[in-house]
């Protein structure tokens, strides 16, 4: 019965929907909200590692403690936040509460410029993250049809996205026209706390979307109630995520073949621009042709890519292989979600937590081994990659988790 009144609220009227873009109005609100974030979180990030170790005069291993640290917090509480989000029904309170918790730790880089400070505020920061993920893609799902589910998802992360474009071309302007002394890190960080708090108050004007309560149901039995579709693709996903390495790895590739550190940071911006055109576009495909498909194609277009970075050896291949990437990236990061959202119907903010909580525990260990594949020799890591996506391809195409049993 739960089942069929979450199905309910996905087939929306057309008055429901904006008749100029074919979405939800909530969909490009809530991406109004991930821009400005994201716009505020990338102005500082792009500086981030230069002012822990010049400004406050931090190590580079420190910095990567502390990176380690801010991933590991970001995957920590998704499962904790879907599971609440479930259990009362609620998405907006929810989403409020990561969103805030973000902007308030930006508060910390005003009153403090120590080590132990900078430390905190990424930990912090990179928990609200986690925090907001699961109960706001869930919200996401409430107020998308499943025939334009990703486009609406596409659409999202492409605002979300670009304000991952927007954020360090702001950064580089001010540290361009005041210099890069710590007065200006201290304006910038200031700068940067507008656009977070407009985005909570953009966040705050939007209705919610509550779905169905689950009282009572703690965090194991939500676990066992999960569908078994959803735990059929949560194992290739696993298989997948030990061939998703750090995208700095990318990046020393490209600094390999001969690309100078200022064309690398081009390099990243290309990849953005790939990812913020890709995004609905993919979206679209998957309404057409099947989520399924499309989470197939993303492998097969990873392991191609793999194995395209393992045989680069010109500046030309490097570049059309960050596009490629950039157009994975758009279907594991957006339709990966809309895909969860099609075959999880109840608890949806739950599997997305499930999800995001097992992949990034993943990520950490598939770093290091590509990390100590790379000391060997740099084409290993990238091979090794490919065979994993392999790996994961053939087990979703054996256990097919879009499909009951």
């Amino acid at each position: 019965m739960n089942s069929e009144r979450d199905h309910n609220k996905d087939m929306m009227s057309p008055e429901q929907a904006d008749n100029k873009f074919g979405l939800h109005p909530d969909v490009l609100k809530l991406g109004l909200v991930s821009f400005l974030t994201d716009l505020s979180s990338e102005m500082i990030f792009s500086v981030f590692a230069i002012f822990f170790t010049t400004i406050a005069g931090a190590s580079a291993a420190l910095l990567g403690m502390i990176e380690g640290f801010a991933d590991l917090s970001a995957s920590s509480l998704n499962y904790l936040a879907g599971w609440l989000s479930d259990r009362t029904g609620k998405r907006k309170v929810f989403a409020l509460a990561g969103y805030g918790f973000s902007t308030l730790a930006k508060i910390i880089l005003l009153i403090t410029s120590s080590v132990v400070g900078l430390g905190i505020f990424r930990v912090i920061e990179r928990l609200g993250k986690g925090f907001r993920g699961p109960p706001r893609d869930a919200w996401l799902s409430a107020v998308s049809d499943k025939d334009t589910r990703g486009y609406s998802f596409g659409v999202h992360k492409a605002l979300d996205k670009s304000g991952a474009v927007l954020g360090p071309l702001v950064a580089y302007g001010l540290l361009s026209w005041l210099g890069d002394g710590a007065s200006t890190f201290q304006i910038l960080f200031w700068v940067a706390l507008i656009p977070a708090l407009l985005g909570i108050v953009v966040l705050s004007l939007i209705k919610d979307q509550p779905g169905v309560q689950h009282p009572r149901e703690n965090m194991f039995e939500t676990w066992k109630i999960l569908s078994p579709e959803f735990k059929r693709y949560l194992v290739a996903a696993g298989i997948f995520s030990l061939a998703y390495f750090s995208f700095g790895f990318l990046l020393l590739r490209a600094h390999s073949v001969g690309f100078s550190v200022k064309n690398i940071v081009l390099l990243y911006a290309l990849f953005n621009i790939a990812f913020v055109v890709a995004s609905p576009l993919i979206g679209k495909l998957g309404d057409s042709f099947g989520r399924a498909r499309i989470i197939m194609l993303g492998y097969l277009i990873y392991l191609l890519m793999s194995l395209g970075f393992a045989f680069a050896t010109t500046q030309w291949q490097v570049i059309v292989l960050f596009i490629i990437y950039g157009v994975f990236y758009a279907i594991d990061e957006a339709q990966s979600k809309a895909f969860i959202a099609d075959i999880e119907l109840e608890r949806r903010a739950s599997a997305i937590g499930v999800y995001n909580f097992v992949t990034g525990l993943i990520y950490l260990p598939a770093s290091l081994i590509a990390g100590a594949l790379w000391l060997m020799h740099p084409s290993s890591a990238f091979l090794v990659a490919a065979c994993l996506a392999f790996t994961a391809l053939t087990v979703f195409v054996f256990l097919r988790p879009d499909q009951k049993r």
